[in-house]
């Protein structure tokens, strides 16, 4: 089945019912004040790109990149249906949003997650893509849950 991913207003209910897993997802796993997934309002933000991935009319994965300025951008808010998992919807996700942040002339793509079991199947696409483990960004405090990894992007030619 082919995935087919477009830039979303989020005004879809299966969109914004995989927006409240993802948020319900992250407030389960994470400790209190580590949780720093965007919700509806943070997502329609100046500077953030939200997109969707679709599989046979259904939302199968959302995925986001907030502008950092200074050629920086972050990767917020992956999450793949749970009826989709193990498909590669997060992955065309990952890679069109690399795409698109080449595009877009970035040198950096990074992003907060946390550790334990839960994030270890998103470690291995990010490690897959070439994100390092890195320094904190973004105003983040780095902790003994939460994890950065950053990807350097070479320009276009």
């Amino acid at each position: 089945m082919t995935i087919r991913i477009r830039e979303d207003d989020l005004a879809d209910a299966g969109v914004q019912a995989l927006l409240a897993l993802h948020l319900a997802g992250m407030q389960a796993g994470s400790p209190a004040g580590h949780v720093f997934a965007l919700d509806l309002a943070g997502l329609r933000a100046p500077g953030v790109t939200v997109w969707s991935a679709w599989r046979d009319g259904r939302v199968a994965g959302i995925a986001a990149m907030k502008r950092l300025g200074a050629g920086a951008a972050e990767l917020k808010s992956m999450r793949t249906h749970p009826e989709a998992l193990r498909r590669g919807v997060a992955a065309a996700l990952l890679d069109h949003i690399i795409g698109v942040a080449r595009s877009e002339g970035l040198t950096r793509l990074s992003l907060e997650t946390g550790s334990g079991e839960a994030f270890e199947p998103a470690l291995a696409l990010y490690a897959s893509r070439g994100f390092a483990s890195g320094e904190a960004f973004g105003g983040y405090v780095a902790s003994a849950f939460n994890q950065f990894r950053h990807l350097e992007l070479a320009p276009l030619r």
